[in-house]
Parts: C-alpha cells; sequence; structure tokens
C-alpha cells in the first residue's frame, strides 16, 4: 500500500516570528519616509527651495507656455502693435484690467484710471519688475508713458474665487485638507519673500479685510499662488527709523492688527500726523485669518487648525515684537504638513 506523504506544518517560534513581524514594519517605515521625501519634494517643501524660479529667464526677459525661446519684455511699440485687448475683466481704484492676445497668447493688460494715482501705479510697475520671482505673476512687458503694464494670464483669477473653482468638476480631486493646505504654505512663503526680498522688508498694505487680500493673489493652474498687485508695498528701514503707515486713512476692525487701530480713542479724531508707524508684524497678525480660509470646512481641516493652533495664537499677540517671524510661522506650517502626511500614510497598527 502506497504511502501518503505526510506533510509537516512548520512553525517559527515566537521570538522570530516577532523579530520577522519588526523587520517587515521596519522596512514600512523606511518605504513611507522615502514616498513622503518624494512627495514634498515634489510640491517644493523643502525649507532649501530657491526663491528664484529656474523657468524664468534673464532680467528684461520672458517666456510663456511651452516656448523655449526668452522674449525681451514689450516695448511700448510692441505693446501698441502686437497686444489686442479682449474684454475688461476687472477695475479697481488704481486700475483697469484688460484679458487681451499677444501673439495666440492670453495676456493681462493693466492700465491706469486715476491719473492722481500714477505715483502708485508706477511703484507697482517698480515692485514687479525688482521682484521677479516664483512668488510674483510674470511681468511680459510695459509702457510708462502710457501707464499700461502686460502680464502673464492665469484663468482661475483670484483667490476671492477659490471655493468656487474646488466646487468645479475638474477640481473637486484638489478639495483636501493637504492642498488646502499647501496654499497656506504658499501664502506665508511670499509674506516670508516680501519680509526678506532683494529690496528690503515690504509690507503689504493692501490687506485691510480678508477680501482685498485675497484679490492681491492669483490662483495658477497647478494650485499655486502668486501676488499680483504691488502697489501698496512700503519699505520698512529699522537701520534709518523708517516705519510705515497703510494709507492716510483711519483703520478699523479686528482684521487689520491692532497697531494700525487709531489708539487714542474716540474723544480724539484721526489725524494722520499724530497716527504712529509699524511694522512688517501687522502682515504676521493676519495669516490666521487667511489661512483659516485657505482651510475651509473639510474633512481633515479641524485637525491642521489644532496642530496650527499654538503658531497663530503667537501671530495674534498684541504687541508685535512677540509675533513670530514669517519665516517662523513657514518652518511650523511645514512641519505639521510632514507630520499629517506621515500619520495618513501610516498603518494604523503602527500608529
Amino acid at each position: 500500500m502506497e504511502k501518503k506523504p505526510h506533510f509537516v506544518r512548520r512553525e517559527f517560534p515566537p521570538r522570530r516570528a516577532l523579530s520577522i513581524s519588526l523587520a517587515l514594519l521596519l522596512v514600512a517605515v523606511l518605504l513611507l519616509n522615502a514616498l513622503l521625501y518624494l512627495y514634498l519634494n515634489k510640491f517644493y517643501i523643502s525649507s532649501g527651495r530657491a526663491e528664484t524660479d529656474p523657468s524664468l529667464c534673464p532680467f528684461g526677459y520672458f517666456k510663456l507656455g511651452a516656448v523655449k525661446n526668452c522674449s525681451p519684455w514689450l516695448s511700448c511699440e510692441a505693446i501698441h502693435r502686437e497686444v489686442r485687448k479682449l474684454k475688461c475683466v476687472g477695475e479697481g481704484v488704481v486700475k483697469k484690467v484688460f484679458l487681451s492676445e499677444w501673439k495666440e497668447n492670453k495676456v493681462v493688460l493693466s492700465q491706469l484710471t486715476n491719473s492722481e494715482l500714477k505715483e502708485d501705479f508706477l511703484h507697482g510697475l517698480k515692485m514687479l519688475k525688482a521682484l521677479q520671482s516664483k512668488h510674483v505673476v510674470r511681468l511680459l512687458g510695459y509702457c510708462e508713458q502710457q501707464f499700461t503694464i502686460i502680464t502673464e494670464y492665469h484663468p482661475l483669477g483670484s483667490l476671492r474665487g477659490l471655493n468656487e473653482t474646488l466646487h468645479i468638476p475638474k477640481y473637486k480631486g484638489m478639495n483636501t485638507w493637504h492642498r488646502r493646505l499647501m496654499l497656506a504654505i504658499d501664502y506665508v512663503s511670499i509674506i516670508r519673500y516680501l519680509h526678506n526680498s532683494p529690496l528690503g522688508t515690504l509690507v503689504m498694505c493692501d490687506s485691510n479685510d480678508l477680501d482685498k487680500v485675497l484679490s492681491q493673489y492669483l490662483l495658477t493652474s497647478d494650485f499655486h499662488i502668486l501676488v499680483n498687485d504691488l502697489d501698496a508695498l512700503p519699505l520698512v528701514n529699522r537701520t534709518a527709523g523708517r516705519l510705515v503707515k497703510c494709507g492716510h486713512r483711519e483703520l478699523r476692525g479686528e482684521f487689520v492688527a491692532p497697531e494700525q487701530r487709531w489708539p487714542y480713542g474716540e474723544d480724539l479724531p484721526f489725524e494722520d500726523d499724530l497716527m504712529p508707524p509699524y511694522d512688517e508684524k501687522t502682515d504676521i497678525w493676519k495669516i490666521p485669518d487667511v489661512s483659516n480660509f485657505f482651510l475651509g470646512h473639510i474633512e481633515g481641516s479641524d485637525i491642521v487648525r489644532l496642530h496650527l493652533f499654538d503658531i497663530h495664537a503667537a501671530c495674534k499677540k498684541k504687541d508685535p515684537a512677540e509675533r513670530p517671524s514669517a519665516q517662523e510661522v513657514l518652518d511650523i506650517y511645514r512641519k505639521v504638513l510632514t507630520l499629517l502626511i506621515r500619520e495618513a500614510a501610516m498603518p494604523r497598527e503602527m500608529l
């Protein structure tokens, strides 16, 4: 009679099984960290990211879309001859904005509307030229004589339309807590850049309420943020004892920093000459409110707010000197993003 093969079940000793499990967990952790590094690197989260965009041309030149060659900034003659207005898409106190066309490319043409504010317009042009970087909308040309500026067109428009954009079926996949936090990181990165710009410490003065702040920034098609309006960007120079005042009118409301409000009460009417100047820490005060808008009210956003609670409380210190710098805020934002992505990717049994 033929014997049936006898299979013996092999069991690992408990210690060996435990060692194998720990080794597998360690490999999983290493793989997760590697994937996390690649993910963050893809979206330029590392603190060593250069301020200049490698795709930018040398000063005084630009390129659009897939074009490889750089073109010189458009002159008055080139603007008059080659740029065609299509329609008005916006108008502010200083300028009117037109969707336009240049060599089959959509561009934006901005034109002064109030001659009394030409100094503001020219200041904005000066800032736009000097601050060209990955944080600032791309300049394509200008004509000082006609008070005209040509910049790159971004179809998603200003940040005021962010929530509406995220409800469009094409972009619903972007409506996640980490994408929204990355927009907040972009915003703080711009503030950090302005506070440490090639020109010195600049203050974003067109920021007296949330809607005004959002109108100053553009949302790109790959979901990054660019500052677009630089008309009101005064310089702080502590060495020379120079501080700033955002305009000559009284500012009210909780959105503006305490030092921007009239300090002498209702008994003494506002007088610009008596209003004390202030520094760039006014921008820091506003970061929590702007970031709260970015985070919205979706799954996971409350967890992000909880992790940002301490740094946001520091931003709201009444004494400007006690508020963190934009760099310190940015460092915390990046750490929170890294931590939360790692936790989201970690298997439950490892938490």
